[in-house]
């Protein structure tokens, strides 16, 4: 099994249950090849770099998951086939990933969604706030 990170960008017209059929069925095909989904993260409706298919903003759903290469080949193909989707890229992150990564993965995912719910951030071990110095040249 190997990760992988896909992004795709939906049509800004599209409803809240169209959204979620689209998110279904990606999600059933890497579950058909016994994938799981590490974080299905929803960034909503931004403005796009430059217009794709006439549209100006778009709907934009990261998902980061294990599965197996056939899965992503056939999410791509439903990607083209469906014109509710205008935009897609799929980043292999890892070549094996293990149960206990993915676990490890979700845990990660979990507590990061977490803090940032909370307000919390992450501090940096070794580096105090006071310590920023800025050069000019």
């Amino acid at each position: 099994m190997r990760r992988y990170e896909t992004i795709y960008i939906l049509r800004p017209n599209l409803g809240e249950e169209q959204i979620n059929t689209i998110i279904d069925n990606t999600n059933a095909i890497i579950a058909s090849e016994g994938g799981t989904i590490i974080d299905l993260d929803r960034w909503g409706l931004r403005k796009v770099a430059y217009p794709i298919k006439k549209e100006t903003q778009g709907i934009y759903i990261l998902c980061d998951y294990a599965t197996e290469p056939a899965a992503v080949l056939e999410m791509e193909r439903k990607f083209r086939i469906d014109d509710s989707v205008l935009k897609y890229m799929t980043i292999k992150l890892a070549d094996d990933i293990t149960a206990e990564k993915i676990e490890q993965a979700k845990l990660e995912t979990s507590t990061r969604k977490a803090a940032k719910e909370s307000g919390e951030t992450e501090e940096i071990e070794g580096f105090d706030a006071d310590e920023i110095v800025v050069e000019h040249e």
